[in-house]
């Protein structure tokens, strides 16, 4: 029987790096780990975790990591990608971390070593190294909403034409003082949301307007502060964008404080529509993307993925779904 020591002659490094490499209990440069998976195959070296690695064994099972579900779309994108799962043989398992790269790295950490034949997430980007290292291993890794890696697959909405988009609606309607409720750039879609905005506005020769807040991003919270500071530094303001439902509902509470009629002395709309928005007793403008279809489009890359022939692993894709305005009572 073939043992670490054998794999590690083979494979040209020293014990230490097998054992690492077949655990991934820390770093290893994806061709070398490459060179220790071929070395274990061809010694038929398998413990557990490098069977799953392997691939010798599916469990059909799909790991899920997203930030949150509750009031956002990843709800409707998780219906997506069951319905996909269960149309194809697999199951899911779902990891909510609340944008904290630790609990991020823990949850990668266990699927990976948990039995998952492929990981889609909505990444915090700041876990780019494990997850390369995770697809070098052989489970395929699907970039969902946030593109941060180009040489991991995507499925992603137009954020940027999202963002021109609303300022050239609301330009329509006559507004002229338009601000933005930003988020972090360092997450793709908020930096392409942003990108879209400030180049709309730029061409239509108005003022950039942006705020933000202290609360996480994806809150009422964050929306409430943010629309309460355009409001107090911009007296003027007759619009105002929201990247998401929950940040508008927080806007809109902002404005009704103050006295303001919605829509006839402030426009207020989404970047990112969720069924909440429809709901409201103002119901709520938004750009609307097609959560559903990009939850089953993630799924199927990444079973196709799995499934495929280890020498003709299918090229990495990038699929861009465009967003569509629908108007509602708060413009």
């Amino acid at each position: 029987m073939a043992t670490l020591k054998d794999v590690a002659k083979l494979a040209n490094v020293d014990v230490s790096t097998v054992s690492r490499a077949l655990n991934n209990t820390s770093y290893v440069h994806p061709d070398t780990k490459e060179r220790v998976y071929a070395a274990a195959k061809e010694l038929g070296y398998r413990p557990n975790v490098m069977a799953r690695a392997l691939r010798q064994g599916r469990g059909h099972v799909l790991g899920v990591v997203v930030p949150r579900l509750h009031l956002t779309t990843f709800s409707e994108i998780l219906q997506g990608i069951e319905a996909e799962a269960q149309k194809q043989g697999y199951m899911t398992m779902v990891c909510v971390t609340e944008d904290d790269p630790k609990v991020e790295r823990d949850r990668l950490n266990r699927l990976r070593n948990g039995g998952a034949d492929g990981i889609i997430i909505a990444a915090t980007g700041r876990n780019g190294r494990i997850l390369r290292d995770i697809q070098a291993s052989g489970v395929p890794v699907v970039q969902l909403v946030r593109r941060q890696e180009l040489e991991l697959s995507s499925v992603v909405a137009d954020f940027e034409a999202s963002g021109r988009e609303a300022v050239q609606y609301l330009y329509q309607k006559g507004c002229r003082s338009i601000g933005l409720i930003a988020g972090s750039q360092h997450l793709a879609p908020y930096r392409g949301r942003y990108e879209g905005y400030r180049k709309a506005v730029a061409e239509l020769g108005l003022e950039e307007i942006t705020g933000s807040s202290q609360r996480k991003v994806n809150s009422f919270g964050y929306g409430y502060e943010s629309a309460n500071q355009l409001l107090d530094e911009n007296p003027a303001l007759d619009a105002i964008i929201a990247a998401v439902d929950v940040q508008g509902l927080g806007a809109i509470r902002a404005a009704a404080e103050r006295g303001l009629k919605i829509p006839e002395q402030i426009k207020i709309m989404s970047l990112t529509g969720h069924r909440v928005g429809r709901m409201l007793e103002t119901t709520m403008t938004s750009m609307e993307m097609p959560a559903f279809q990009m939850g089953e489009s993630a799924a199927k890359l990444a079973i196709e993925e799995i499934e495929a022939d280890p020498k003709h692993k299918p090229a990495r894709r990038h699929i861009n779904f465009a967003t569509m305005l629908v108007e509602r009572e708060s413009t």
